[in-house]
């Protein structure tokens, strides 16, 4: 006995109409459409017209900031303290310029002294230890080599006699120089990336913890580049990635002591790390790729590791990456 094929009901029929009316009108406005025009104009969104341009300058490393024609804009002056670290005491390694002088002067005015670990750039510490004091806080110069454990915990132990506490570790300090292919780094140069920009959050973070209290915490600086890889940055990137991974172990290791670690992944960023690194016409283009349009200042990212660092705004809050990457696609 033969079977009749059943007919759809009237309101699927309805429905696979309307799906072709809409189909049919999404090509009409599409066949209309002006081309997509893809733009390059920075995007500005902050409190104030960040520069768009930087000039194709190099850097003898370890890299001036008082040696840069365009000056890194660390002071934040849209930025109001409000007592969030009011009393407090930092450690900021690299602390002597670029995001690390940034961080710093917004501790000041958060209400924080603040020590500043750095190599040898005397003249850029000096600038941020008068920033600092310009907020009317206490700051203190440390200069050394974070790869030497000795000298960390002479860092920490010089911070705790100055200030009497400690209660913040913002692990800044890094190196970095591109190269071509992985056969191109030594094991000379990849003892000192490794040492500096892994090793030396491990030690300070190791000097530093015995005298964090519940509410402390700990800041490492990671980066884009440890989400996403850098064909030129291979080593860098390594470290960066580490940082990350380092981060998150940490805070599950201390969050029972009521110790936060967090960690702050910046895209490029106008300091004088890249200039001290890149060709000139790279550092030209600097930050163009991202979908700002240009490279972010340091006053851009120093308010997410006040944030990160005050128990008033992250008290809930341990072991993640906080991407300000000028970018949507950073994680």
């Amino acid at each position: 006995m033969a079977t009749s094929k059943s007919k759809p009901p009237r309101s699927a029929n309805a429905l696979v109409r309307k799906h072709q009316d809409i189909q049919r009108a999404q090509r009409r406005a599409d066949a209309n459409a002006a081309p997509a025009r893809k733009t390059t104009r920075a995007v500005q969104a902050g409190v104030r017209v960040q520069p768009s341009r930087q000039p194709a300058e190099q850097l003898a490393k370890p890299g001036l900031e008082a040696d840069l024609k365009l000056k890194p804009r660390f002071a934040a002056p849209g930025y109001v303290g409000s007592g969030k670290l009011a009393g407090m005491a930092a450690i900021v390694t690299g602390g002597d310029s670029g995001i690390g002088r940034a961080v710093a002067v917004l501790f000041a005015r958060e209400g924080a002294d603040v020590a500043i670990v750095y190599l040898d750039e005397h003249a850029d510490a000096k600038a941020t230890q008068a920033a600092v004091e310009a907020e009317g806080r206490r700051c203190l110069l440390i200069p050394g080599d974070v790869r030497r454990s000795a000298f960390c915990q002479r860092a920490v132990d010089k911070t705790v006699k100055a200030f009497g506490h400690l209660d913040i570790l913002v692990n800044n300090a890094a190196f970095q120089m591109h190269a071509e292919a992985l056969e191109d780094i030594d094991d000379e140069r990849l003892d000192l990336t490794l040492q500096t920009n892994i090793g030396g959050y491990m030690r300070m973070a190791r000097a530093a913890l015995p005298h964090l209290p519940a509410g402390g915490s700990i800041i490492n600086t990671g980066s884009r580049t440890g989400l996403q890889g850098s064909r030129n940055l291979i080593d860098y990137s390594a470290t960066k990635g580490a940082i990350h991974a380092f981060t998150k172990a940490l805070a599950l290791n201390v969050i029972d002591r009521g110790i936060r670690v967090n960690a702050v992944a910046p895209g490029p960023v106008w300091t004088p790390l890249n200039p001290a690194d890149k060709m000139p016409a790279d550092v030209r283009k600097f930050g163009k790729e991202t979908d700002f349009k240009r490279v972010a200042q340091p006053e851009e990212l120093s308010p997410a590791f006040v944030f990160l660092a005050a128990p008033a705004c992250a008290g809930y809050i341990t072991g993640i990456v906080l991407p300000v990457t000028g970018s949507v696609a950073a994680i």
